[in-house]
C-alpha cells in the first residue's frame, strides 16, 4: 500500500498546465473542432505461461465536428494466428456535455459509445472492445485540469457478443456483460514555464485500469504507469508498462509494453 500512496503523493504534489492525454483511457475533453488526428497503437504483452509476444496493432483516424464532438475509427491486426492479420475494427464517439472552466483550470463530463466488430477466436474471460471482442460499450467520463496535474475517471457498460467467423462467446451468456472502471492521474514535468509552442512537453502518468464481470463477479485490476512526449503542440509519444495487480478471470496477456504514436492536423476542414 506504500508505494501506491506514494505515487499518489507524487502525481498530486505540487502545482500544475497538463496536457489531458492519456495513455490508456479517453478524457472527457475532445479533439479541437475542425481537426482530423491519426493514432497508431502498439501492445507488446507477455502471452502467459509461453515465450509468445501476444502483439496488437490499432491505427486509428479521428475527427473533432465541434469542441463538444469527435468520432473516430480504427481496425484491429494482431499476430494470434502466428503472423499479422485484420481482425476487425470498431466505431467511437464521445459527446462533451459538462463544461466549467476557469483560469488554469477546469472540470469536464463527457459520455461515449465503442461499436466493435472482431472475429478472431474468444481467448479470455475478460471482454475488451478494443481489439478482442464483438460488441458495444457505453460509458461517462470525468476530468478534472488543476494547473499542471490532471485527473481522470471513467465507468463504461460493456456487452460481448459472438465474434465473427462463428467464433462462440465461450464463457456464457450470463458472462458476457462487464463494468470497467479508470482512474487517471498525469502531470506535465517540462518545461516549467511555457515560452513558445514549440517547447516539448514531458507528461507522467499512471493509471488504474479494472474491470468486473457482472455474471461471474471475477474481476481484474492493472496499473499502468507511461511517459509521454509532445513535440510542436501537435505529435506526441507514448510509452508504458501494463502490470496486472490482481485478478480472477481467465486473461491471456495482461502484461507488457504499450506505445503510441499520434499526429493532429488542425482546422483541416
Amino acid at each position: 500500500m506504500r508505494p501506491l500512496l506514494i505515487i499518489v503523493f507524487f502525481f498530486l504534489a505540487g502545482s500544475a498546465n497538463s496536457q489531458e492525454l492519456f495513455s490508456m483511457t479517453e478524457p472527457a475533453s475532445n479533439k479541437p473542432a475542425r481537426s482530423i488526428s491519426f493514432r497508431l497503437d502498439n501492445s507488446i504483452m507477455n502471452e502467459a505461461g509461453t515465450s509468445k509476444i501476444n502483439y496488437h496493432l490499432i491505427p486509428e483516424i479521428m475527427f473533432g465536428i465541434s469542441k463538444k464532438l469527435m468520432v473516430s475509427g480504427d481496425a484491429f491486426f494482431s499476430n494470434r494466428t502466428d503472423k499479422l492479420r485484420a481482425e476487425g475494427g470498431s466505431v467511437y464517439a464521445k459527446y462533451r456535455f459538462l463544461s466549467n472552466d476557469v483560469v488554469q483550470k477546469h472540470f469536464r463530463m463527457a459520455v461515449f459509445g465503442r461499436l466493435s466488430y472482431n472475429n478472431s477466436d474468444i481467448h479470455q474471460e475478460e471482454i475488451n472492445m478494443y481489439g478482442h471482442n464483438t460488441g458495444v460499450e457505453a460509458g461517462v467520463v470525468a476530468t478534472q485540469l488543476l494547473r499542471k496535474v490532471a485527473l481522470s475517471s471513467c465507468i463504461s457498460y460493456l456487452n460481448a457478443e459472438d465474434n465473427g467467423n462463428n467464433n462462440k462467446f465461450a464463457y456464457g451468456s450470463e458472462n458476457s456483460r462487464a463494468v470497467n472502471y479508470t482512474f487517471s492521474m498525469g502531470k506535465l514535468m517540462l518545461p516549467k514555464e511555457y515560452t513558445d509552442y514549440k517547447q516539448t512537453n514531458l507528461n507522467l502518468m499512471v493509471e488504474f485500469l479494472s474491470q468486473v464481470n457482472t455474471g461471474s463477479g471475477k474481476y481484474y485490476m492493472d496499473i499502468a504507469p507511461s511517459v509521454q512526449l509532445i513535440f510542436n503542440s501537435q505529435s506526441r509519444i507514448d510509452i508504458g508498462y501494463r502490470k496486472e495487480l490482481s485478478t480472477t478471470l481467465i486473461r491471456t496477456a495482461p502484461n507488457g509494453f504499450f506505445i503510441r504514436l499520434e499526429h493532429n492536423l488542425f482546422n483541416a476542414f
